[in-house]
C-alpha cells in the first residue's frame, strides 16, 4: 500500500482557507496536515536534522506552505522565521519563505523595495522620532495632503487612521507598534466612491484580480467591502506583477489604488493573503492553483515525488 505524502501547512487557524487547502491537496494525491509554528523548534544536536514539526519527527517533509506565522514577542517572532530559514537550507521547499515573509510583513521594507525598484507608490515616512513625524504631518497638510497613519505589522485595515491638517499626531499604541510611526500619503480614489484593488499573483502571473468598493476609504473585505471581478491581464494587473518581482515571492496579495487623476499606486504586498472574496467575485479555484504550482516546485530528487511535481 502506497503512503500518503503529508505537507505541514503552518497555521493557528485553518479555517475557511485550511478547507480549501486541504482540498486541493487531496486533489494531488497530498495530505495536508496542519502545524503551528509555534509548537515547532530547533534540536540542535549530532545526527539530527536540527528542526522539530511535531508529527514528521521520522523525517522532515518535502515541502511546506506557510499560511500563517503567530504574532508575538520580538523574540518569539524571529524564531518561527528561524525555522523557516532552517527548512529553505535543508533542502525543504518553503512557500512563502521566510525572507519573502520578513519582506512583506514590515510595510516599511515592502514600502522601500517598491521605491527601490521603481514601483508606483504612495510616499512614506517610517521613523521613532516623534518630532520627526510630526514634522511630516505638518509639511504634507500643508500641501493639502492627509496621511495615513498604520501599524508596521499588521492586516485586514486594523489599526490604521486617517490624518487632517490641524489633527493631533497620536501616539502608536495598541495595534502599532509603540514608538514607531509609519506614515503613507492618503491618496483619494474617489470621495464617496472609494475602491481599491486585489490583484493575487502566483508565480510571476496575475491568476486572479477584483475590485473593493468599500463604505469608506480603508476598502477592506474584512469591514464590509463589496467585490467585483476585475480582468487579471489590466495595467492594475501589470502593476502588481511588477511588485510581486520587487519583493522575491511565490505567491502574494498586492494591493493597488488609483487616484482621482488615473495614476495608480501600490499600497502593500501579503505574502499571506486571504482569498476568500476574490474566489466568490472571480469564481477562481485559488487554492487549487496555489497547491498546483507548490507542487511543481517540490524537489523531484526524494524518492517519490516525481509523479507528484510532474
Amino acid at each position: 500500500m502506497q503512503t500518503v505524502t503529508r505537507i505541514p501547512v503552518f497555521t493557528d487557524d485553518p479555517g475557511w482557507h485550511g478547507k480549501r487547502l486541504s482540498e486541493a491537496f487531496a486533489a494531488r494525491g497530498l495530505e495536508a496536515i496542519f502545524v503551528s509554528l509555534k509548537d515547532c523548534a530547533l534540536d540542535i544536536l549530532p545526527g539530527r536534522a536540527g528542526v522539530i514539526i511535531p508529527g514528521f519527527e521520522d523525517g522532515l517533509p518535502p515541502g511546506v506552505f506557510v499560511r500563517g506565522v503567530p504574532g508575538g514577542t520580538l523574540q518569539q517572532v524571529i524564531a518561527r522565521l528561524d525555522i523557516l530559514h532552517a527548512l529553505k537550507m535543508l533542502g525543504v521547499l518553503v512557500y512563502n519563505d521566510g525572507r519573502a515573509v520578513e519582506r512583506t510583513v514590515d510595510k516599511g521594507m515592502t514600502s522601500f523595495l517598491l521605491h527601490h525598484h521603481r514601483v508606483s507608490t504612495p510616499p512614506t515616512w517610517v521613523c521613532e522620532s516623534r518630532h520627526h513625524a510630526q514634522q511630516v504631518l505638518l509639511r504634507e497638510t500643508m500641501a493639502g495632503h492627509a496621511l495615513v497613519m498604520k501599524p508596521l505589522f499588521g492586516s485586514q485595515g486594523m489599526g490604521v487612521r486617517r490624518l487632517e491638517a490641524g489633527d493631533i499626531l497620536p501616539v502608536p499604541m495598541e495595534q502599532h507598534v509603540e514608538g514607531l510611526y509609519y506614515l503613507q500619503r492618503y491618496i483619494d480614489s474617489g470621495e464617496g466612491a472609494w475602491h481599491d484593488y486585489r490583484v493575487f499573483i502566483i508565480n510571476g502571473r496575475a491568476v486572479a484580480a477584483m475590485a473593493r468598493h468599500g463604505s469608506s476609504w480603508v476598502n477592506n473585505v474584512a469591514l464590509g467591502a463589496r467585490c467585483e471581478a476585475i480582468a487579471n491581464d489590466s495595467e492594475v494587473a501589470e502593476l502588481a506583477l511588477a511588485a510581486a518581482q520587487a519583493v522575491e515571492i511565490d505567491y502574494c496579495g498586492v494591493d493597488v489604488i488609483r487616484d482621482c487623476q488615473g495614476k495608480l499606486s501600490v499600497l502593500e504586498v501579503n505574502s499571506i493573503p486571504a482569498w476568500k472574496g476574490l474566489q466568490t467575485s472571480t469564481g477562481i479555484d485559488i487554492a487549487q492553483a496555489l497547491v498546483d504550482d507548490f507542487c511543481a516546485k517540490l524537489p523531484v530528487s526524494q524518492p517519490g515525488l516525481q509523479s507528484i511535481a510532474g
